[in-house]
């Protein structure tokens, strides 16, 4: 099950990603937003995060305008590793030295289909581990 979730700025490229996902013949769980009237991305992250930390999401994609204020929200909880990308090789490594859970995207910064491919790129690349897992596993406040 893949979470999403936007705010206004990233709603009309949410629906996009998200009928890329069913085509994919993923599961999508839609946390909102559910318009493109003004709103506030914190309501939308924390319950994706919530669901990603809990392991009810086996990953996300999050959009705002600049993808900052909603990457901000994610990781303000322990178990999302939130990355915002706007180029396929960043989303790859988010993914192979990160382990990134969520990938975040700039709504008002990237094309539709570059969006796609970053969706696609994050999704398909797996987490390389070795020298990388201990690092990670310092990213967790204690």
């Amino acid at each position: 099950m893949i979470g999403i979730c936007s705010d206004h700025a990233g709603f009309g490229l949410k629906q996009e990603v998200i009928a890329h996902l069913k085509a994919k013949g993923l599961e999508v769980k839609d946390f909102g937003t559910n318009s493109a009237e003004s709103c506030d991305y914190p309501d939308y992250a924390h319950p994706c995060a919530e669901a990603l930390e809990n392991g009810q999401l086996t990953a996300a994609i999050a959009m705002c305008g600049s993808g900052n204020g909603i990457a901000m929200t994610l990781n303000k909880h322990q178990g999302v590793r939130a990355a915002i990308c706007w180029n396929k090789e960043l989303a790859e490594l988010a993914r192979q030295h990160n382990n990134a859970n969520c990938l975040v995207l700039p709504a008002r910064f990237i094309s539709q289909e570059l969006a796609m491919q970053l969706v696609d790129a994050f999704l398909d690349t797996p987490f390389e581990g070795g020298r990388h897992e201990k690092r990670v596993a310092k990213i967790a406040c204690r």
